[in-house]
């Protein structure tokens, strides 16, 4: 793939974010709430400004607005959100930022993102990378599929036990504090030719009990490519500048939409969670592909 790796471009930018960055180096039950660091921010800001081309939009800002709306209201606020590249919150929120709404630049200040504990222990530059925003860290359960080691895989399940009990509890006191909660469904980044990367996660069917309200944001447009040589390389991914357009989904109550859906699956299905956030996924399908025929 042609283009500049974002180690080779920014690597001079991460050095300098290195420097000023305090985020834990290794997550246990004790730190998995991490506020945004505005020092790093600011060069974050800077990185995703440079790359977003002309045409890169917030689309259907009264959508954006009418849940920040609902969140001012006292609701719990849910965003679900398609996954391409660690370039997508950033990008969100400075378009939410630059997007001539007051509404939607409060609303960039408020989002409290989950992520993994892979972007604080990969290394100190994608963690400086990370700590620009507020989130709450997770022990990805799908991870532990990888230790094959019996005893080994135990000690790490009861590691993720502890780490995702506080990690709820964290996000708990977050959304009642009014902040929404932006969740990537799949879990990872979508890859070309891996299908598996862009099915949703059944635990998703959890925050949909959990909270009040949702919107399903799709991306549409891409200025940071996985390298297909290195996809477990976070500092080997491509930049290349793109027109982005993140499109918020009308509100949907999230109680009245997992229950109709529920009841809309035969009696005979074996896992209605699954199907569930598959349904999400086939919604994110549908709205990404309307957006992608207006950019044509």
């Amino acid at each position: 793939m042609e283009g500049q790796s974002i180690r080779e471009k920014y690597g001079f930018m991460f050095a300098q974010m290195a420097q000023v960055a305090h985020a834990a180096a290794e997550i246990d039950e004790t730190n998995v709430f991490e506020q945004a660091n505005p020092e790093t921010r600011t060069f974050m800001d800077k990185l995703a400004g440079e790359n977003l081309a002309e045409g890169s939009k917030i689309g259907c800002v009264e959508n954006f607005e009418a849940f920040f709306d609902a969140i001012e209201g006292g609701k719990s606020g849910l965003i679900l959100m398609e996954h391409y590249s660690n370039l997508d919150l950033p990008a969100l929120t400075y378009l939410l930022e630059h997007s001539g709404s007051e509404k939607c630049a409060e609303l960039s200040k408020r989002i409290i993102a989950i992520a993994g504990m892979k972007l604080n222990e990969e290394s100190p530059m994608v963690r400086a990378f990370a700590e620009s925003f507020t989130r709450v860290v997770i022990y990805p359960t799908r991870s532990l599929a990888k230790i094959a080691d019996e005893n080994e895989r135990a000690a790490e399940e009861a590691k993720a036990r502890k780490i995702n009990l506080a990690a709820m509890k964290a996000m708990d006191k977050c959304k009642r504090a009014g902040n929404p909660i932006l969740v990537f469904p799949s879990g990872t980044r979508y890859r070309p030719g891996k299908p598996e990367t862009k099915r949703g996660l059944r635990e998703i069917d959890s925050y949909l009990r959990l909270f009040d309200t949702m919107i399903l944001v799709t991306i549409n447009g891409l200025s940071l490519h996985i390298d297909p040589e290195h996809p477990d390389d976070m500092l080997a991914d491509i930049i290349k500048p793109d027109a982005m357009v993140f499109t918020a989904s009308p509100l949907y109550d999230c109680k009245s939409f997992r229950k109709e859906y529920m009841a809309s699956l035969p009696e005979t299905e074996a896992d209605p969670k699954q199907r569930v956030i598959d349904h999400v996924m086939e919604l994110f399908d549908a709205q990404h592909e309307a957006v992608e025929k207006t950019r044509a």
